[in-house]
């Protein structure tokens, strides 16, 4: 008879960042071990609970005993199990036994020729799994692949016993329908009662009258919305209501990674307000809602410009009929906090940025590359560099002092409290003193792109630095052997390089990979700052960083753009293509794409594609360097002469298109080549007895392959 199922683990208080993956897992496998047993039906359905203090399931149309199911059990040819008279032979009668059967069994052996001999079959049933048993086996499956972040262990009750888990478990509940499953796990044993809330429960403890009431019966009697998404939406609801309340305009601050924990903080929210004095709002509002959100796990409420007030939305745990106690507990709390941050804030702006250099020296980036502070020089050099090629002696000046200043703040008081605002920080510090807004905004975008989607930014003087940071950390520390290899990226390398890509892309910056890794390469190899550490490390710059640095640097870059492209929707053929050439101009990859897709749906581009990569087979096997250039009295097949004047004509076009970053129009003026390229390898001779002609034909194919290839490689698209 089918019934549903509720299986419930009560726990101590559960880790908050991991607990709707916990409680996810959990019912997931619990669902799928059951139904691998034959125990759900077509029409079952999984429900998740995860509160602070339990993680629990619902399965719908769960039967109390899988159905049999019939067994055929290949044994081996009838001229190998059976003598000449009929009798089961040795083989034979050890296999049945393997497989729980006897002698008797043998008159019962069906036999099917498979083609080439009579095979015999153990025909059976096997009975199915009753609940009880499949239960205990999804149970010990769901606790046992739990992702749980650090297992502790604790005693049982009998002061012996020993058992890991997340957190000692004080209750099991297995229900089918209102029937008790037996079933244990960590020294518990199935029953139908749970606790509800601490300290609001009605009853305690709540009796489970059947699996179908569990989650009204945790609300009406025991004070829990056992649901993590029912709960999560009810502290949204309160949250917005709460805000509407408190001012016009005001709004909690969106954090969904704040939601998640916080619901997984209580059993059954209430949403209270709290507010501080205004005096700490002098105090950058970054700094205030940092401390309230990581410390406290306040909501605080923004205006409508985006604002910090003074007002902020405390999630409780408890509904006092008077919620005084608990607003000023939570009041009293926060003002040390804010008060803190007030005090770093006003300590931090007695020292101007340039005085604190000194301390960077004291901090170590990397024992092969020296500290923070001989790291910045070497950054302020890479973006010295940049800058004048991009603006000149002016930009170059701005790059070059934010580049100095960037790392500053990192012993600033307020970022060692909270190292979430680096760069931030930097910047307050250097309006504080009357930098130009260039230089401080500069400081504290240098970090972006920091990950996937993340803003780039606001300034050119921004760009160039972020570029040269992120150059210095790819060149150095490629340079020293720390490429990431597999899975394994300590220094987030990978990151950064896509951070280099996206910087050159989406800023239209006009300038070259290549040279730009160089320039990159020569600061780094040509900084005192370097030698210096080389030197004491027994070593030349040039020993950590060999002159193929910057050419392992590009391809790493290549191979993290190429994977970037094709999450974007491109093919593998379309990416292949354009990568192939290695294009240094960033920034026209997605123009040279688009060329190559539109081309490749032209009816000649199969043809073109497959003869392009004939070309460069015949090419490569070819003596020597092949020029691309022809003899025009050695084209004596119709043939070759048919494709020397179209390419005559086609080239022009294709080139001047090229040249206006028409890449489309570049490579449909190549549609022209197909009926005399086709012509050309039906009625020529690549490969004639005279070298001249050979020599000039192979020039033919090399003028030809340059003209086709400008755009992409597309012998890469070639089946």
């Amino acid at each position: 008879m089918k019934q549903n199922l509720l299986v419930e683990l009560f726990v101590e208080e559960l880790p908050p960042k991991a607990l709707n993956k916990l409680g996810d897992a959990f019912s997931t496998t619990l669902f799928e071990v059951l139904k691998s047993q034959g125990l759900t039906s077509e029409t079952s359905q999984v429900t998740a609970y995860a509160s602070p203090r339990r993680l629990a399931a619902h399965i719908s149309d769960v039967v109390a005993k899988a159905a049999d199911k019939s067994l055929s059990h290949k044994l081996m040819p009838a001229t190998v199990g059976l003598d000449a008279n009929g009798k089961a032979t040795p083989a034979l009668l050890k296999k049945l036994t393997a497989l729980g059967a006897d002698e008797s069994a043998v008159s019962q052996l069906k036999r099917e020729h498979d083609g080439k001999a009579d095979i015999l079959f153990l025909e059976g049933t096997a009975a199915g799994a009753p609940l009880s048993e499949g239960l205990q086996k999804a149970l010990d499956e769901a606790l046992a692949k739990l992702p749980i972040p650090k297992v502790m262990t604790y005693q049982l009750q009998d002061g012996w016993t020993s058992v890991n888990f997340v957190r000692p478990a004080h209750g099991l509940v297995a229900l089918h329908g209102s029937e008790v499953i037996p079933a244990s796990v960590l020294g518990l044993q199935s029953g139908n009662t749970t606790q509800g809330h601490r300290f609001e429960a009605k009853v305690s403890p709540v009796t489970l009258r059947h699996a179908d009431h569990y989650a009204e019966q945790l609300h009406t009697e025991g004070a829990v919305i056992a649901s993590f998404a029912e709960r999560r939406a009810e502290i949204v609801r309160q949250l917005t209501a709460a805000a509407a309340k408190a001012g016009p305009q005001l709004t909690p601050i969106q954090d969904e990674a704040l939601l998640d924990e916080v619901t997984a903080l209580v059993e059954r929210p209430n949403v209270l307000l709290g507010q501080f004095e205004d005096e700490f709002l002098q105090v950058p509002q970054e700094c205030l809602i940092l401390t309230m959100k990581a410390n406290q796990k306040y909501f605080p409420l923004l205006s409508a410009d985006g604002q910090l007030s003074n007002k902020f939305l405390i999630v409780s745990n408890i509904s006092p009929e008077d919620a005084s106690a608990v607003i000023g507990g939570n009041e009293r709390v926060v003002r040390p906090r804010l008060a803190d941050a007030k005090f770093f804030f006003d300590q931090d702006r007695k020292k101007t940025l340039e005085s604190r250099l000194a301390s960077l020296d004291k901090v170590v980036y990397h024992n092969k590359l020296g500290s923070q502070g001989q790291r910045t020089t070497r950054v302020a050099s890479i973006a010295s560099a940049i800058g004048q090629q991009l603006g000149g002696d002016a930009l170059a000046s701005k790059a070059a002092q934010a580049a100095r200043l960037a790392k500053a703040d990192l012993v600033t008081d307020m970022v060692g409290e909270f190292p979430e605002l680096q760069g931030i920080m930097g910047r307050y510090y250097a309006q504080h003193e009357g930098l130009d807004n260039d230089v401080a905004y500069a400081i504290e975008d240098h970090y972006k792109p920091r990950f996937a989607g993340d803003e780039l930014p606001r300034n050119q003087v921004g760009v160039v630095v972020a570029l040269a940071d992120k150059l210095e950390t790819l060149v150095g520390l490629i340079g020293i052997g720390e490429k990431p290899t597999g899975d394994k990226d300590p220094f987030a390398l990978r990151r950064h390089a896509l951070g280099v890509i996206r910087l050159l892309i989406e800023t239209n910056l006009p300038l070259k990979l290549n040279e730009l890794l160089t320039i990159a390469y020569d600061q780094l190899v040509g900084v005192d700052a370097l030698q210096n550490i080389t030197q004491n490390n027994g070593a030349s710059s040039t020993t950590f960083f060999a002159p193929e640095t910057p050419s392992i640097l590009a391809g790493f870059i290549y191979d993290r753009l190429s994977g970037s492209l094709r999450e974007q929707g491109y093919s593998v053929q379309e990416v292949d293509a354009v990568l192939a050439l290695e294009p240094q101009q960033l920034s026209d990859i997605a123009k040279r794409l688009e060329a190559v897709r539109a081309f490749a749906a032209l009816p000649e581009a199969e043809s073109l594609a497959a003869a392009n990569k004939r070309v460069g087979n015949i090419l490569k096997k070819a003596e020597g360097d092949v020029q691309a250039s022809i003899n025009q009295s050695l084209l004596v097949e119709p043939a070759e002469q048919a494709l020397a004047q179209a390419l005559a004509s086609v080239t022009p076009q294709a080139d001047a298109a090229f040249a206006a970053g028409d890449y489309r129009a570049s490579l449909q003026a190549l549609a022209a080549l197909r009926t005399p390229v086709d012509a050309f390898f039906d009625g020529v001779m690549v490969n004639a007895e005279d070298p001249a002609l050979k020599a000039n034909r192979l020039g033919l194919l090399a003028s030809l392959h340059q003209a086709m290839n400008r755009v992409a490689d597309l012998s890469r698209l070639a089946g």
